[in-house]
């Protein structure tokens, strides 16, 4: 016991001690489609959940291919740590990812490699996208999004996501599907035209 404590409170000071230059807690993530729409599609997700990526290719990007000068599409970060082992470090390598502008490719990168998914990975595909590997692997290293990740999870439970994925269209729950999304996204759209 005292050896793993000991091991433990090595690693706490080699995390401690790592350079954090250039890095942020704050996300820099972004959002697609348009930044300036009166419709927002929120999707919160699981980069390790097997629906998730599903929804990725059979959702969200049809709906983007379709709405995309319309909404803006925010996606938020929605661990299910009990269920799936990397979910958090994925989502904080996305995050790091953000910061080098490769968000949205990082991402796309894990739902296309999920089975991969593990902790050597993550660096493999920062690598892929041709990240800075140095600044990649100090923000994963001081786990400085960590905050980020977990923010983004308290206000999905705060909205009663329970699951993922779940999407909201200008704040209201939708089911999951690319009609009904559809439909809540043409009903927000109405709405938008008859205020003009």
């Amino acid at each position: 016991m005292k050896r793993f404590l000991a091991l433990a409170a090595a690693t706490l000071a080699l995390v401690a001690c790592t350079d954090t230059t250039g890095l942020s807690e704050k996300s820099s993530r972004g959002s697609k489609g348009n930044p300036s729409a009166a419709v927002t599609v929120v999707e919160f997700a699981d980069l390790q959940c097997p629906a998730c990526q599903s929804a990725h290719s059979q959702i969200t990007t049809p709906l983007l291919e379709k709405y995309g000068t319309q909404i803006r599409f925010t996606f938020k970060h929605f661990p299910l740590r009990s269920l799936h082992r990397y979910a958090l470090e994925a989502a904080m390598a996305s995050e790091c990812s953000a910061d080098q502008g490769k968000f949205w490719e990082y991402v796309d990168q894990v739902y296309a490699e999920q089975k991969k998914l593990d902790l050597d990975q993550l660096s493999v595909w920062a690598k892929a996208l041709g990240l800075d590997q140095d600044l990649f692997d100090r923000c994963m290293q001081t786990k400085i999004k960590r905050s980020t990740v977990l923010a983004d999870y308290e206000e999905g439970q705060e909205l009663g996501v329970t699951g993922t994925p779940t999407y909201f269209v200008n704040g209201k729950k939708v089911e999951s599907g690319f009609d009904t999304l559809s439909a809540a996204i043409e009903e927000a759209l109405g709405g938008v035209m008859q205020r003009l």
